[in-house]
């Protein structure tokens, strides 16, 4: 589906301008306790886990032994246990590795994705309406807190701060946050800032052909002074020696165009679309994984009803 706003709707201006808020019920989410919680899960994916402090995360992926995309998800340290929060896509993997590798360890695995409720306030205004002046300014950065009288947890993210709680209180919650400010608005036009912002997701954009690199994840979701994790030694070699075969690229497109459209240079296949929006900045834009050779700047042509594709760095430009 190809995600469309105008700039005159007040979706697109709470979400640029002000205040929107999106109901996260359908990712997932889980917790970790233990004593050995943070060890365990050092040891299971690519960032640094040891190194997190009360108060502070980190995005990270959960590799297959080959160095591919088994998922991604925040890891968020409240002091007492590490919330995990994940795409749904991803989800199930994650479980299963945790209950699989957990054995002999002092962890406890804890379900969340129905026990909880997560809503993001995105826009410039999301700290004033979720109250939570005190929240660090770094994205995963956390703090709980109180919205309405309902306790919650705040967290730093890239376009503003999400709200997870009970989800017996997620009504309350939801009621309040409304009531300082923020405007309900539809995920499909959320989705349409995520690909402006140039940020890929998972089950979407990415999928278990992904390597972290290729979705230049490196910099957010890669530590290269930890320990051994899995799929550390092809993450490593591409880092270190290798270019990867493809990237994660940009494309302004002639005329919008659907996700899974083929992109062509020449008479090669270089890539699928994989997320598309109409933007009221850009006009038609997308995200792709495509082949190197398709470098910034080239023009793919896109399906086979003559629209024209040009690759582009991400984020996207502001327009001259």
């Amino acid at each position: 589906m190809v995600s469309t706003l105008d700039t005159r709707t007040p979706e697109y201006r709470a979400l640029t301008e002000g205040c929107a808020l999106v109901d996260r019920a359908g990712r997932g989410r889980l917790a970790l306790t233990g004593a050995d919680r943070r060890e365990f899960l050092h040891g299971q994916i690519t960032n640094d886990i040891e190194g997190l402090e009360p108060g502070h995360g980190c995005y990270a992926a959960l590799l297959t032994h080959k160095g591919k995309m088994l998922g991604d998800l925040r890891v968020l340290d409240l002091g007492d246990e590490l919330l995990l929060s994940c795409e749904r896509a991803g989800l199930q993997e994650l479980f299963n590795m945790i209950r699989r590798y957990k054995l002999g360890s002092d962890v406890e695995l804890h379900k969340r994705t129905t026990e909880m409720g997560e809503l993001s306030l995105i826009g410039p205004e999301a700290r004033r309406v979720a109250g939570c002046g005190a929240l660090g300014g770094a994205e995963h950065d956390n703090m709980r807190g109180d919205v309405g009288g309902q306790a919650v947890v705040f967290v730093v993210t890239d376009l503003g701060v999400d709200v997870f709680c009970a989800a017996d209180a997620t009504e309350s919650v939801r009621a309040t946050l409304i009531a300082a400010g923020a405007a309900e608005v539809s995920e499909a036009a959320a989705e349409l800032v995520r690909v402006e912002s140039g940020r890929p997701r998972y089950g979407v954009d990415l999928d278990e052909s992904v390597i972290p690199q290729e979705a230049g994840l490196n910099e957010r979701a890669v530590s290269f002074t930890k320990g051994c994790y899995v799929g550390q030694e092809t993450v490593a070699r591409l880092f270190y020696r290798g270019k990867p075969n493809r990237h994660l690229r940009g494309l302004k497109l002639s005329a919008p165009v659907e996700p899974g459209t083929p992109l062509r240079l020449g008479e090669k296949e270089v890539g699928r679309v994989t997320s598309a929006a109409v933007s009221p900045v850009h006009g038609p834009i997308g995200l792709a994984i495509v082949r190197r050779e398709a470098e910034p700047g080239a023009a793919l042509a896109a399906g086979d009803d003559g629209v024209t594709a040009e690759v582009a760095e991400l984020p996207f430009a502001a327009p001259a």
